[in-house]
């Protein structure tokens, strides 16, 4: 096998890391990935592992980062006090990271090809003086990943994932409690006859009104680094970035928007980015149907089986059918 670091994710053909990439995270997408090199904050590069024939085995991204603007990435907020490593192996963003290796191979081949990622990305920390860790990882990254590393994983998080069954939201809420069909039926009706307009838009269309809810949100939530200008241009560096496939559902009052959920559909999962509500125009159920609901319905007009619904209110999301497992950080020493 052998290893290289190259300094763009477009030193590598987008079919190749696709074939890596789409079973594991939209996060680690070649599309999300080239857009997240545009971000200031860190100096990316990515490791890379193949075969003597030049077929890629295994691929993670690298991020020395400089300025860290979300608290939940930062070291010192998420990691035991003698852990500072400055640079993050796999995907910066979304709360959801593997490292990536090609579905093929044997567990034998993987091991090597995971010890070759760790020690690629111990080089890359070392010229920079410093340590690595992967944020964010499943359970199943962790099991495989911990094995070669000497200090135990954390845990970080919980995170939900929302089977959906069959070939329609009709099929889904089925799949439910009998009390949680009634209640979700109920939000339904309740939102819809609100007579809200609601409309399904390309991000790109649509940035700076999402960007002024979002950055409301962070601020109420004490992220208030993430003003509306700082918003408005990394949801224009998205929308540039992934195209039709950055996906927005919106409610309007009039022409004001008063909610917003951006969405992704990525192999056979829809990938919620971020939901914000403008709390001084309320609607019945606004949040839950902007949250779950409407996106359910564009998941099964688009194929997919289920919904990422991430970190935080995981008793909600468990209420509404959600699977949930554990995330951990894997950090060198």
């Amino acid at each position: 096998m052998i290893t290289s670091i190259v300094e763009s994710i477009h030193a590598v053909p987008a079919a190749e890391w696709e074939h890596l990439a789409r079973p594991a995270s939209f996060y680690l997408s070649h599309r999300w990935l080239s857009g997240e090199e545009e971000d200031p904050t860190a100096t990316c590069a990515y490791a890379l592992v193949r075969d003597h024939e030049g077929s890629l085995l295994a691929a993670a991204p690298l991020y020395l980062v400089r300025d860290e603007p979300n608290d939940y990435y930062q070291p010192g907020t998420v990691l035991p006090e003698h852990l500072r490593p400055r640079v993050i192996a796999g995907a910066r963003r979304g709360y959801h990271n593997t490292p990536l290796t090609a579905p093929d191979l044997g567990a034998g081949q993987r091991d090597a090809c995971l010890i070759l990622l760790r020690n690629a990305a111990r080089h890359f920390s070392h010229r920079h003086h410093t340590t690595h860790w992967w944020p964010y990882l499943t359970t199943p990254a962790t099991t495989q990943l911990a094995p070669f590393y000497p200090e135990q994983p954390v845990c970080l998080e919980d995170d939900a994932l929302i089977p959906l069954p069959g070939t329609g939201i009709d099929d889904y809420i089925a799949s439910l409690p009998s009390q949680r069909r009634v209640g979700i039926r109920r939000e339904r009706r309740a939102f819809a006859a609100a007579g809200l307009d609601v409309r399904h838009q390309v991000l790109a269309d649509c940035f700076h009104d999402t960007g002024v809810l979002l950055a409301g949100h962070q601020e109420k939530h004490g992220h208030d680094r993430d003003g509306i200008d700082a918003m408005t241009a990394l949801l224009k560096r998205q929308a540039s970035a992934m195209g039709s496939a950055a996906r927005v559902v919106a409610a309007y009052a009039g022409q004001r928007m008063i909610g917003v959920c951006l969405y992704y559909h990525y192999g056979a999962t829809t990938w919620i980015r971020a939901v914000a509500v403008d709390r001084q125009h309320p609607a019945p159920h606004l949040y839950f149907n902007l949250m779950y609901y409407l996106p359910i319905e564009d998941a099964y007009a688009h194929g997919a089986t289920a919904l990422h619904a991430g970190m935080t209110a995981i008793e909600a999301k468990r209420r509404r059918g959600a699977t949930v497992s554990s995330l951990y950080a894997v950090v060198d020493r």
